[in-house]
């Protein structure tokens, strides 16, 4: 049985529980919304899930890719709007190239040339991005139907990635659990097992803006990134090995600025990937989930903590987007929205002196990235 997926507080508990689709306070415009992102595809159902905390902030989720269709959340004077880009019906994620709110892997980012050693064999993913493989390739778990199972306090994603699927060897059990918190936070939980030696990199691909107006650039949002060091890469955005300081680079964000402040440097970092679309290497930190990133935007009032146990953070700005993705009423510009998404480093199969992303039978990896909002203050 289908269920409308909205969330009421736990009397004991920290988050909130789910509500059956029958819940006569579901609106006309959410039934519409719910048909719009519903289909059958090869043989699966995909539906849209929606869960909601008592302060009006609530997240749209689809089986389709893992998900977030949309993030409302509330600013400074209350008025609740979508902070993340996303299609107006699942059709627009079937022919969407921009990778909108959904899961990537089995590797997320680049691999140089689609190509990787793993105990001295060679295996090969599909080039799908200029010279290297990009997201895990073709068709990968973000165009594909994955099975939800709804919990108290959210909603778990499952897929199992064939061995073979896209190059990549093993039987990969991937898991995700969205959870919507009371404290305004989206918390989003990794689990992964394999049953033959394999390479991992997962990570949510959200565009924010947190303006909640698609029409408006994130030039003026000022953000902070918790990184002494980026990982500097070729002109195909392959990194090349070492990391860098960011000190007297436009990379410098240690201490808060505007993203459109150096975004056009003379840099040919900043020419490569015409802005930034860069790993950061995240600073050291005595507690497995560390403070990433900080976006404020002043107008609105929002303000956002990246929190995660992953040792990277790519900063991506919207360099790619040209106006032919479409949506909320308009289309979606250059540099109109950012990502932050937490990660491994790109192309780590081949960067021995990377943190290792291989993953072995009778191991299980596991990540937690949390996405928190609030209100700046005056």
């Amino acid at each position: 049985m289908r269920k409308y997926a909205v969330m009421i507080p736990m009397l004991l508990g920290f988050f909130s529980c789910i509500l059956p689709t029958e819940n006569k306070d579901m609106s006309q415009a959410d039934q519409k919304r719910d048909a719009s992102f519903s289909d059958n595809l090869d043989g699966k159902p995909i539906k849209l899930y929606r869960l909601q905390n008592k302060n009006g902030m609530s997240v749209e989720l689809s089986n389709y890719g893992a998900t977030i269709v949309a993030l409302y959340v509330p600013d400074k004077n209350g008025k609740i709007e979508n902070v993340v880009l996303g299609y107006d019906d699942i059709k627009g994620y079937y022919q969407g190239t921009s990778y909108f709110g959904c899961v990537v892997g089995r590797y997320a980012n680049r691999i140089a040339k689609g190509k990787f050693q793993i105990d001295g064999q060679t295996y090969t993913a599909p080039i799908n991005n200029g010279l290297n493989t990009l997201h895990g390739g073709i068709k990968s778990i973000d165009k594909q139907v994955w099975t939800a199972r709804e919990i108290n306090d959210g909603i778990v994603f499952s897929i199992v990635v064939k061995d073979g699927e896209n190059g990549y060897p093993g039987d990969l059990k991937l898991k995700v659990t969205y959870s919507l918190r009371e404290d305004n936070s989206i918390a989003i939980d990794y689990e992964a097992t394999t049953n033959k030696t394999t390479v991992i990199n997962v990570t949510n691909h959200a565009y924010f803006n947190l303006t909640g107006d698609p029409i408006q650039t994130i030039l003026s949002h000022n953000i902070q990134l918790n990184a002494s060091q980026f990982t500097p890469v070729d002109s195909t955005l392959i990194p090349l090995g070492a990391h860098k300081d960011v000190a007297n680079t436009p990379f410098d964000f240690r201490v808060s600025k505007k993203i459109g402040k150096e975004i056009d440097a003379n840099d040919s970092q900043i020419v490569y990937g015409k802005g930034y679309d860069h790993n950061f290497v995240l600073n050291p930190s005595e507690k497995p989930l560390k403070l990433a990133a900080i976006v404020e935007e002043e107008v609105s009032g929002r303000k956002m903590e990246v929190f995660t146990t992953q040792p990277g953070i790519q900063f991506y700005t919207g360099n790619f987007l040209d106006g032919t993705e479409k949506a909320r009423g308009t289309a979606y510009q250059y540099r109109s929205a950012f990502c932050l998404e937490t990660q491994h480093f790109p192309d780590s199969p081949n960067q021995p002196s990377f943190p290792s992303t291989i993953l072995k039978p009778g191991e299980k990896f596991t990540s937690q990235t949390i996405y928190s909002f609030s209100i700046l203050k005056k």
